[in-house]
């Protein structure tokens, strides 16, 4: 569903909540729904149960669970969003698909894009594609990549398919592999990191992941795939899909990944910087699942130019 224009919204709409809202709160996920509604309307509907989750009155405090269906009621909003996506977006995200059928889509999400806006951030992915085909009825994050993360973002173009997807990433039935250049030298072959991790909100409203015993199950494989005099480039597998896993995973056991400002060496940065990266290199390279009525689906997102010209540099 689109947000809302500076028109009046004659009717209520529906929208099914994918997994990377999991555990967002109503009051929020409303702000970034209704760009442009005070957020004094937004409380006023909530207390005088005109927002619906499941078709009961929740508190603003309500926190979302994945599958959750939220009726937002007829509203007029007081002005136009400041920010829409530009034409050269928009081209790039259509140039950026890399399958699409009835169900399902898969983009090479450029990097420094969000997936979504929301806290300060005006649009993401999944706006520009309801920009670029302003007349689709359904567009549906899947699951999330961090902000400077590249490469395969699944959506979902049917509710059917999002219910279905959800149920093959908690079952691990879908494979995922990234490709990451991290810090260097590199010993042995494969490594297997088991560490639960736990997110914590910083005062500053800044998202901190930390390895933790009483945190969620995580599960990566790294493989070395090239090594380099200070870096190694490797291939990672993930069986789980925490907020920012790889990243925490890899700076546990001594290889952070090159560019990463929050969990990564500075030094090592610095070094990789000085030889012309400017982003951090991790990149959602492959993504292969099986759905009904789609088949099996197995969709490659090949490195940048950028990304790929850096690691000549390197050798």
């Amino acid at each position: 569903m689109n947000d809302l224009t500076s028109k009046s919204q004659q009717k209520p709409y529906f929208i099914e909540i994918s997994l990377d809202r999991n555990g967002q709160r109503i009051d929020n996920f409303l702000i970034s729904q209704l760009k442009g509604v005070p957020k004094s309307h937004i409380y006023r509907i909530l207390r005088k149960g005109e927002v619906r989750v499941n078709k009961g009155r929740v508190k603003a405090d309500y926190r979302l669970k994945a599958g959750d269906f939220v009726r937002i009621p007829p509203i007029r909003q007081s002005e136009k969003p400041k920010d829409q996506p530009g034409t050269n977006l928009l081209e790039l995200i259509d140039r950026s698909i890399l399958f699409e059928d009835k169900r399902v889509m898969v983009i090479n999400k450029p990097p420094g894009m969000a997936v979504h806006g929301g806290s300060g951030i005006s649009f993401g992915v999944i706006e520009a594609l309801r920009a670029l085909r302003p007349d689709f009825p359904y567009f549906e994050l899947v699951h999330r990549l961090d902000r400077d993360t590249s490469g395969c973002l699944l959506i979902a173009k049917k509710r059917s398919a999002l219910r279905q997807l959800h149920e093959l990433f908690r079952t691990d039935q879908m494979q995922k592999q990234y490709l990451a250049l991290v810090r260097g030298p590199w010993t042995g072959g494969k490594r297997k990191v088991d560490a639960r991790l736990r997110k914590n909100v910083l005062k500053s409203g800044e998202r901190m992941v930390e390895i933790q015993p009483d945190g969620k199950e995580a599960l990566s494989y790294f493989e070395p795939i090239e090594l380099y005099q200070s870096a190694c480039l490797v291939r990672v597998i993930l069986k789980t899909g925490r907020t920012h896993q790889i990243r925490v995973h890899a700076a546990h056991i001594g290889h952070p990944v090159a560019g990463d400002q929050k969990y990564g060496d500075g030094s090592f940065n610095q070094h990789m910087r000085a030889l012309g990266l400017n982003r951090l290199f991790l990149h959602a390279a492959y993504l292969s699942f099986e759905l009904a009525e789609s088949g099996e689906i197995s969709v490659t997102a090949p490195l940048s130019d950028e990304l790929n010209g850096f690691l000549q540099k390197l050798k």
